[in-house]
């Protein structure tokens, strides 16, 4: 079955929440900050996507100035390894492309190495690290950035 990408909308939030809720049960970002990434157009830029009409999975791109900042990429348990995350990554650096960044920066779970390595086929390079960065539990955060989006993404997308 095929993946359907679409801009997130407001009435998105809920079925959202219900798979934010399944994948991160201790750090889930709340309604309310996905209202507030939703009404700021001109620097968030949020995807849906869908198989059959059912939410499968969601990304979110913040954009300051020639920086893109990959904001949250989540997929169905059942629809990981699919290319799912590709396909909403893909899409996130295009529309970082189509915004002018040089760069986009993004961090990760250091206990999902299934996404650092994602990230890593698209080109992303360790920066460094956070310590303790994701709470409550207290898991490191691996800072990675994709340098010249451009180039890269006709090399890796």
């Amino acid at each position: 079955m095929s993946v359907t990408l679409r801009r997130m909308r407001w009435w998105d939030i809920a079925p959202v929440m219900e798979l934010e809720r399944a994948l991160f049960p201790e750090d889930a970002w709340s309604p309310e900050l996905f209202w507030s990434e939703l009404a700021d157009p001109d620097n968030h830029w949020y995807v849906v996507a869908e198989e059959a009409g059912e939410l499968v999975g969601y990304a979110g791109l913040a954009v300051i100035g020639d920086e893109g900042h990959v904001q949250t990429i989540a997929v169905r348990r059942d629809r990981q390894g699919r290319g799912v995350g590709r396909t909403l990554l893909s899409a996130l650096l295009d529309e970082a492309a189509r915004r002018g960044c040089r760069e986009v920066l993004l961090e990760v779970r250091a206990d999902n190495p299934r996404a650092q390595e994602l990230y890593r086929r698209f080109g992303f390079t360790v920066l460094g690290v956070r310590p303790r960065y994701y709470q409550p539990a207290g898991v490191d955060g691996i800072v990675m950035r994709l340098k010249d989006v451009q180039r890269r993404l006709a090399a890796y997308g």
